[in-house]
């Protein structure tokens, strides 16, 4: 390490802990005043003062009535916090989903990879506009590919045009059927999981145009890795989990089981849309997922790092400014219009304009998102890959439902 990069490197620490400290005041001072409204499940849940909650928690019902185990949304607007919770956390036994729960929040974790990396950005460990090939060198050839032309923000704001992975035929096979019931036991090391899209030449040109690639993501935590000399887990414990005091969110590593508590997780595991026979892939390997998707939180800890996140507790200004500067969603993932780095926008029926992220993974669904001032948010779990629901988000921020569809990005 050089002495430039140790001064960096103790002036970003000395600015976490500012942060955390001034967190740490903050949590205090809330933890007198919030009002939270008890969870509990299923249809008759009484409902929160505010005729949102209502709302919000009719929706959640109407999911289990449509076919979902079960559900569970937090809604935080200031220092307020709404707790609703629907259906069952165990088909089995029948045991109610509960507000606390942690869960697999897929997509999510991209939000916090990127946060990640514009914090080591802000520490001059390196730039957005590096290359791949500069941080992991020789790994981006073949068959098209090129890291010396990709960029680190091209792979936070997916237009580096490689190949999504979940779209190779095998990989489709090991793990959206039920040979998934074997697969879902197997470690996958990251540059096993880049392997598979680079058998693939590129979709275009870097830079060309935004396509959700999961591909970016896994490279993307290997430069966290790289850039900051530790573990993946450990720069995004020290650098986003730790400074906003979110103490309920790991990442599993190549774990198959969650911390509780956790409800189980349910899929068809078939792509036939009369499939009725359900299955519980509740333990997953962690690692097949990494920096693309391998974190478990509580919808607490993923709110409260959105609201953080997008009120300016994180990252300073320049870095923000970076994270919220929107590709047009080139239509290939239905459900935002716009992509940042791990961030995305879209307006509601209401035309409120929210920014957040979802995941899907397989057995569940999850989404936060929050007004750009992170004042109002929601973040809210399926435990079923099978049903969802945009009538949570908008009941949150226009009070009612609406017909548009927004599946959760894998």
């Amino acid at each position: 390490m050089t002495e430039r990069t140790a001064t960096r490197g103790r002036a970003g620490a000395r600015r976490r802990k500012i942060r955390m400290a001034l967190v740490a005041a903050l949590t205090a001072g809330i933890a007198a005043s919030v009002l939270t409204v008890p969870a509990q499940a299923g249809p008759g849940h009484a409902p929160g003062p505010n005729p949102r909650h209502e709302a919000t928690q009719q929706a959640l019902d109407d999911l289990v009535r449509q076919g979902a185990p079960g559900v569970i949304a937090q809604v935080r607007t200031g220092d307020r916090v709404w707790n609703g919770t629907a259906g069952v956390a165990d088909r089995t036994t029948g045991k109610a989903r509960q507000a606390n729960e942690r869960f697999r929040i897929a997509s999510i974790t991209k939000t916090f990879v990127a946060a990640t990396l514009l914090d080591q950005e802000a520490d001059g460990l390196l730039s957005l506009d590096d290359t791949v090939e500069k941080w992991l060198p020789g790994v981006v050839r073949g068959n098209g590919n090129d890291g010396r032309a990709i960029t680190v923000r091209q792979l936070l704001n997916h237009s580096s045009g490689l190949r999504e992975y979940m779209s190779d035929p095998e990989y489709r096979r090991k793990f959206f059927t039920k040979e998934y019931l074997k697969s879902r036991y197997e470690t996958w090391p990251p540059l096993r999981t880049v392997g598979v899209g680079l058998g693939h030449r590129p979709d275009f040109a870097p830079g060309d145009r935004h396509a959700y690639s999961n591909t970016g993501y896994v490279l993307a935590g290997m430069i966290i890795e790289k850039a900051g000399g530790n573990p993946y887990a450990h720069e995004i414990r020290e650098r986003v989990l730790k400074p906003l005091g979110l103490r309920r969110t790991t990442m599993p590593g190549n774990s198959v089981t969650m911390p509780g508590p956790h409800p189980r997780m349910y899929s068809f595991l078939s792509a036939d849309p009369n499939a009725t026979e359900i299955h519980d892939v509740t333990e997953q390997n962690a690692s097949q997922a990494f920096g693309d998707g391998d974190m478990i939180s509580t919808t607490g800890d993923v709110s409260r790092f959105l609201r953080g996140l997008l009120a300016g507790r994180l990252l300073p200004p320049k870095q923000l400014d970076a994270m919220k500067r929107m590709l047009p969603n080139a239509g290939q993932v239905e459900g935002y219009e716009a992509y940042g780095l791990g961030l995305y926008r879209y307006r509601t029926s209401c035309g409120t304009t929210v920014y957040g992220h979802s995941g899907g993974a397989a057995g569940g669904g999850s989404e936060a998102v929050a007004t750009e001032d992170g004042h109002r948010s929601v973040a809210f779990n399926v435990n079923a890959d099978f049903a969802w629901s945009p009538q949570i988000v908008e009941s949150v921020f226009c009070g009612g439902p609406t017909p548009a569809k927004r599946p959760p990005t894998p």
